[in-house]
């Protein structure tokens, strides 16, 4: 395999400065928006005291899933030797931590008092699921930067697949512990499931290869810089697998609901019942995150390499959000059944179904987490030598 170059993209270009704009302007309404909700108080969000994790929460944990999934590509050319994915691996690298500090910052601003951060940081209570998150989120920065250290910099390259081993396992983890945030809160009856683990990780390869795709095909657009066809037809034929791997969890997750006698009430709701968020099960998780991507993936439907790469890659992050939002907030909108077993009556809220409608600041604020990604990404290519000068076809054929 021919050695790959890699340069950093022209800054101070016209189109460089318009999007470093564009990214700063949302990042400030996202502020903006923070500093509206922390002075008014959370009355003015569409949240409740039933529904305490909203749209915000929404965009952070699919920046947080789809960091993990990023760093695949990394992965599979270091630690399973697939040599076509070597190139990719820095910029794998980039995009999951700037994911993962977009979701991170987007989780920080909405939970309120973002000052006591340092409080959550420095003590820590071991028997909680969030204290071990605090741990998985914050050495998941130092890992992959150990990584990308190890494959920018020739003196370090004895250490190249200790690292890629240690970033793999490391990124397993932090997989688990995030969707073990749900599997363990046993007290709603839409998340305690021990699936969630490897759903969450099948969730992070999908959206996590989407994203790096759109990115991949945005800054060689941008740049002008050659991209193979049968490299994009790996990464599509990859997302495809990854989004089967998804509906087959997706599918787990809901028989095995089914299969408990008590929980047929909030299937009900999630698969027939629910309103807005059947429609988005339904419509965008099942049919626009997950069939129609695979039949681009594995059909084509016609169209050329790049095009079924961009279509199927927005399709799995709009099947995404809508995925998280039916978990997330859908969860929380079915009662809680505090008293298993037992009939309880009062005049507040007990059996309802709660109402949750998303304002303007908190999707302001969600978005503002993917720009703070997607400016971590561009200034990173802009310093830092990320970016293979091309990715033109190879002789060999795709695998």
């Amino acid at each position: 395999m021919k050695k790959t170059v890699y340069l950093e993209i022209t800054a101070l270009t016209p189109g460089w400065i318009a999007l470093v704009a564009g990214l700063g302007a949302m990042i400030a309404a996202a502020l903006a928006a923070v500093w509206h909700m922390e002075h008014q108080g959370h009355w003015v969000t569409g949240m409740t005291n039933q529904v305490v994790w909203g749209l915000p929460h929404v965009f952070a944990v699919f920046l947080i899933v789809a960091a993990s999934g990023a760093l695949n590509i990394a992965s599979i050319g270091s630690v399973f030797g697939r040599e076509p994915y070597q190139p990719l691996g820095r910029l794998s690298g980039l995009v999951a931590m700037a994911l993962l500090a977009g979701g991170l910052a987007v989780l920080v601003l909405d939970l309120g008092r973002p000052d006591r951060l340092a409080v959550a940081m420095t003590h820590f209570n071991f028997k909680s699921i969030f204290a071990w998150n605090v741990i998985l989120y914050s050495g998941f920065f130092a890992v992959v930067a150990f990584y990308l250290w190890t494959m920018m910099d020739w003196r370090m390259k004895r250490f190249y697949r200790p690292a890629a081993l240690g970033a793999f396992l490391w990124r397993l983890i932090l997989t688990t512990g995030t969707g073990s945030i749900f599997g363990f809160l046993v007290a709603r009856e839409a998340y305690g499931a021990a699936v969630m683990a490897p759903l969450f990780i099948a969730m992070s390869f999908a959206y996590g290869l989407a994203v790096f795709t759109l990115v991949l095909l945005f800054t060689a657009k941008t740049t002008g810089r050659p991209l193979g066809d049968r490299m994009l037809i790996r990464l599509v034929r990859l997302l495809g697998l990854f989004v089967a791997a998804n509906l087959y969890f997706v599918a787990l997750h809901h028989l095995t609901q089914l299969y408990f006698a008590g929980r047929g009430g909030v299937e009900a709701f999630v698969l027939a019942d629910g309103g807005v968020y059947t429609m988005l099960f339904w419509g965008g998780q099942v049919v626009l995150g997950g069939i129609l991507p695979l039949v681009i993936a594995f059909t084509g439907c016609g169209h050329r390499p790049r095009r079924r790469a961009t279509i199927a890659s927005l399709l799995v992050m709009i099947g995404g959000l809508a995925q998280v939002y039916v978990l997330i907030i859908g969860g929380q909108a079915w009662p809680l059944d505090l008293f298993p077993g037992m009939e309880v009556a009062s005049g507040f809220a007990d059996g309802r179904i709660h109402a949750y409608v998303p304002t303007l600041a908190e999707t302001v604020l969600g978005l503002g987490g993917l720009a703070i990604a997607a400016l971590v990404i561009l200034l990173g290519v802009t310093v830092l030598r990320f970016v293979p000068t091309g990715l033109a076809d190879p002789e060999q054929s795709p695998g």
